[in-house]
């Protein structure tokens, strides 16, 4: 067994980065990586989710919840900073546990990995189709085939952002620029236009009294407050720490620019500045709109009871600002392009690494005349677009969270093995306070993993086994370190 555990060192991974027929093209630079941040983490979350939580989960006081969910996952985002600048390879969690754990562990967490982006992609994909039809005026990208529901505007997102990608990764920022100042445009429009809503009385009271969950079950609130014996978990206290667990999900995302590192020029510098530096960005918007929406209505009036389910078109609609539906709209669709399109990069890169190192065929690790893993960029599409088209996508979304918080605690953990087994490797970017802070970062994620449903862990638990068996039957076989080390013994 102790074959499972073999780590693959720093240096190797970095030598197997110029293998001729796997080398990616270094051609991005902290502005590149900052956009590919920004771009996928300010998605349709901010127009949706931060409405539905104002009004269901926190009141005002959802401003809170966003600097606590910003702080957990700055924690995250150091650690992240420090291996991406120390080991500059693609694959990010996935190779920074190959490092640090051992080959069970990183394909573990690549598999993990493999899930979280497929299935974000598949959502989001379908997310954008509906945008589609609310923006020119029809029902959605969906026709009905038969017993089908085929949804061609998923197809044509998924295809067109891959095409792309394919064609080559400095291309990909180019169009992820242009989308991403459009949607940042759209938020500082709602900012600024919502200002002059607000009104006093709104903020009042800043924290709402605690309330019991409507319907009197108690599954509907958090496990926090259920272990504690409190009486529910909208409003009050235990509403800001629920509301930062679900707005969190927001953040997700620059755990992405750690895939591109080895197509950064100066990755031991430019890595942490993009990482940083678009969660900054993030959170400034982020707490900017919050602070505007709970000014500009009460919350009581954002209830889902109170007439479906509210996103900030609903808050203009109430103040009589009609026309800021269409333009959220555009936002939004413009926001779930660059989303699409980062997904699968960061899918193609983490699934391009496992090839590389032999735990997946390593026929896919070969790129193109661009500098680009083609075959890996269509088969991830091919897939991606079956899921959004045909397959009602349910809530398979929260699986996205099980496998995103699960990466953050193992690359926490990461840091503090690297810092003792490794003193003497050259860091771009160091954490400050190790320990302390990565394993706040460890707990702050397992404490929000605790949130997620039962049948979410249920399925995440199936996808795992699956991935075991792979790696049992195939992948520790092929492995390209294993077959390395019983050359050496001969």
């Amino acid at each position: 067994m102790t074959r499972n555990w073999r780590t693959k060192s720093v240096e190797q991974s970095i030598l197997d980065t110029d293998e001729p027929g796997t080398r990616l093209r270094k051609e991005l630079t902290w502005w590149d990586l900052t956009v590919f941040g920004v771009s996928v983490v300010v998605g349709a979350g901010i127009f949706t989710v931060t409405a539905s939580t104002f009004g269901n989960i926190t009141g005002p006081a959802i401003s809170l919840s966003f600097v606590i969910a910003a702080v957990t996952c700055g924690l995250a985002a150091l650690c992240y900073a420090e291996f991406a600048s120390t080991l500059p390879v693609a694959g990010s969690a996935y190779t920074f546990s190959y490092a640090t754990f051992g080959e069970f562990t990183a394909w573990i967490i690549g598999w993990d990995l493999i899930l979280e982006f497929a299935i974000g992609a598949a959502v989001v994909a379908k997310g954008w189709s509906s945008y589609l039809g609310t923006v020119f005026g029809f029902a959605g990208g969906v026709v009905a085939i038969g017993p089908l529901n085929f949804d061609w505007g998923a197809l044509l997102i998924v295809t067109v952002v891959a095409t792309l990608l394919a064609l080559g990764t400095k291309l990909s920022s180019t169009f992820s620029a242009v989308i991403t100042t459009i949607k940042v445009a759209v938020v500082a429009l709602v900012v600024i236009v919502g200002a002059f809503y607000i009104k006093a009385s709104n903020y009042s009271p800043f924290i709402p009294p605690s309330d019991s969950p409507r319907g009197g079950s108690e599954v509907d609130q958090s496990v926090l407050s259920l272990l504690t014996g409190a009486h529910g978990s909208q409003y009050g206290w235990y509403g800001v720490l629920a509301g930062a667990s679900i707005v969190f999900f927001a953040f997700i995302g620059f755990d992405v620019v750690a895939t591109t590192a080895e197509e950064t020029k100066n990755p031991q510098r430019d890595v942490a500045r993009g990482i940083l530096a678009s969660l900054v960005i993030v959170t400034v918007l982020y707490v900017s709109v919050s602070v505007v929406l709970s000014g500009m209505v009460s919350y009581t009036e954002l209830r889902d009871s109170a007439g479906g389910h509210a996103n900030l078109a609903t808050a203009f609609a109430i103040n009589g600002v009609g026309w800021a539906a269409k333009v959220i709209s555009i936002g939004a669709l413009a926001g779930l392009t660059t989303v699409v399109m980062v997904l699968i990069l960061g899918q193609s890169r983490v699934l391009f690494a496992m090839s590389r190192d032999g735990l997946l065929p390593r026929a896919l690790a070969r790129t193109g005349s661009r500098g680009t893993p083609v075959r890996i960029t269509v088969i991830v599409a091919v897939l991606i677009a079956v899921a959004a088209t045909v397959f009602p996508i349910g809530k398979l979304e929260e699986m996205v969270n099980v496998g995103t918080l699960a990466a953050f605690a193992l690359v926490s953990g990461g840091v503090i093995v690297l810092r003792r087994t490794r003193p003497d490797l050259e860091r771009g970017f160091r954490v400050p306070w190790v320990p302390v802070l990565p394993i706040l970062s460890i707990g702050a994620c397992g404490w929000l993993m605790l949130n997620l449903t039962v049948v979410t862990w249920i399925r995440f638990g199936i996808w795992m086994v699956v991935g075991v068996a792979i790696y049992l039957l195939y992948s520790r076989r092929h492995s390209v370190l294993a077959q390395r080390q019983v050359a050496e013994a001969v």
